[in-house]
């Protein structure tokens, strides 16, 4: 069977269903018209949603790392997350906060925090939806409940994970952060909130609401945006004005043809191997020379 056409129209439906309206039956509609039939928009869905049983990059159980579930204090009670660390650690690492997408904290989460651990970093992936009770398994039921999130709540758990780590015996101090689609501005608002996070990563994440907070940013900035994310990459150029103005550190790139999720290898039609590769190499360097 050949594999399904997937136009732009199509990814964004997809878009906005999955970060805008949460709605599957209005989804579904749109799809199966741009689709021409139902059969062929079910087809597609798998393609353009993540695929939680695509086989991690790095496995669970690998030896070179230890990584473990744990709870720690958050801003309002006890917040969940995932530590992974190099197995051959000597000495204390720099840190690196994970923050997960509009999915909570999955499987593919916790892929990426092993691949950054990897690179000789202590990793710790919240799960964001801890005062709620955690990410469910159902990928749906988790979306919304973002929803009953605040975006200050947010911050302030952030803030709680950044002190966690600074203390932890097992890291230098220095605290960075990457973040994914809700989690890219997730770490942009950290930036704000946090005179102590020294090093932050969004990828295609929302930018700060409010101008006036751009000025208490003390870290510096990677910013990665995908050519064809026309909603998250409306408010770059506010972004970039206010961070010029308040005289800000900050790296910006846009990978043209890259989709929204461009990084996440688990959504088939949507994954840029070359972007992500580019992006992540990016990445990696700038963590390792703002936190040594």
């Amino acid at each position: 069977m050949n594999k399904p056409h997937i136009t732009q129209a199509m990814i964004d439906a997809y878009d906005d269903y999955t970060h805008l309206t949460l709605d599957r039956r209005d989804f579904m509609g749109k799809l199966t018209k741009l689709a021409g039939s139902g059969a062929a928009a079910a087809a597609i869905v798998p393609l353009l949603a993540a695929n939680s049983a695509k086989a991690a990059i790095v496995a669970e159980d690998d030896k070179r790392l230890k990584g473990q579930d744990i709870t720690y204090p958050g801003s309002t009670g006890d917040m969940k997350g995932y530590l992974v660390y190099p197995a051959d650690r000597s000495g204390r690492l720099p840190a690196v906060i994970v923050i997960h997408e509009n999915r909570g904290l999955n499987p593919h989460i916790r892929d990426v925090a092993r691949r950054i651990a990897l690179e000789g970093f202590v990793v710790l992936a919240p799960d964001f939806l801890s005062p709620l009770g955690g990410t469910p398994p159902d990928e749906d039921r988790a979306r919304g409940m973002f929803d009953r999130l605040t975006p200050g709540q947010v911050s302030a758990d952030g803030v709680t994970t950044v002190a966690f780590l600074e203390k932890n015996e097992l890291t230098n101090g220095k605290v960075g952060v990457v973040g994914f689609c809700w989690g890219g501005g997730a770490a942009n608002n950290l930036a704000v909130a946090s005179p102590d996070l020294a090093a932050a990563v969004a990828y295609y994440g929302a930018q700060p609401k409010k101008k006036e907070d751009i000025a208490k940013i003390k870290a510096p900035l990677l910013l990665h945006y995908a050519g064809k994310d026309e909603r998250t990459n409306a408010g770059i150029d506010a972004y970039k004005a206010a961070l010029n103005a308040a005289g800000k550190q900050y790296t910006i790139y846009v990978y043209e043809g890259a989709q929204h999720a461009f990084n996440n290898d688990t959504s088939e039609a949507r994954y840029d191997k070359q972007a992500a590769e580019l992006a992540w190499g990016r990445t990696i360097a700038f963590l390792k020379e703002k936190l040594s």
